[in-house]
């Protein structure tokens, strides 16, 4: 109830945005399987083995296809331009070095992929920001959980374009759809896009 009291439609809304060879970072217990469109091919990975087991199940009950890894975002197990699309849903939040993670993210992609996201994030308000702080105090020691980052920053740092940005709920609640640009390749006709 928490989860769609406070993000609504953001999982529906990104998942639907996928296509093609589709990695969800983070895919956890697989509340996200039921949303992606038919077509996809769908591969998750999640640290916890515990929480793969758990959307395992879910996979099977929903007849959905997917091949669930156990891997780090901080590391990915895959080789650079394998994916269509990244999607990574109210976990960036929780991964100790979301620098790493958003890089990892960028190199799994192909040139043109796109990256969905929803996190929780700085709220837009100072009050806000404030009891965020407060609450930090407690969720980043019981369970990692930073309630104040921006994944957009990193989004950026990253050179991906940014196509879409929304906040809402007092700004703590963000839905970003970036892409991956083409590479340029210099040579002695001058730039290129392969």
């Amino acid at each position: 109830m928490f989860d769609r009291v406070l993000f609504g439609d953001a999982r529906a809304w990104v998942c639907a945005q996928a296509v093609g060879d589709v990695l969800e970072v983070a895919i956890g217990t697989g509340r996200n399987l039921a949303r992606y469109p038919e077509g996809v091919h769908l591969t998750g990975v999640d640290v916890s083995p515990a929480m793969l087991d758990i959307a395992r199940r879910r996979a099977h009950e929903l007849s959905r296809p997917v091949e669930l890894v156990s891997g780090d975002a901080q590391a990915l197990g895959w080789p650079d331009a394998s994916f269509d699309t990244v999607v990574c849903t109210l976990s960036l939040c929780a991964i100790p070095d979301v620098h790493r993670a958003v890089a990892e993210m960028k190199r799994v992609l192909r040139s043109g992929g796109r990256l969905l996201l929803v996190d929780h994030v700085a709220g837009s308000r100072w009050d806000v920001r404030a009891v965020q702080r407060l609450l930090e105090v407690i969720t980043v020691r019981l369970g990692g959980e930073h309630l104040r980052r921006r994944p957009v920053t990193q989004v950026q740092a990253e050179g991906f374009v940014i196509e879409r940005q929304e906040r809402y709920k007092l700004g703590i609640v963000e839905r970003l759809v970036a892409h991956k640009p083409p590479e340029t390749v210099t040579g002695s006709a001058g730039p290129t896009t392969p």
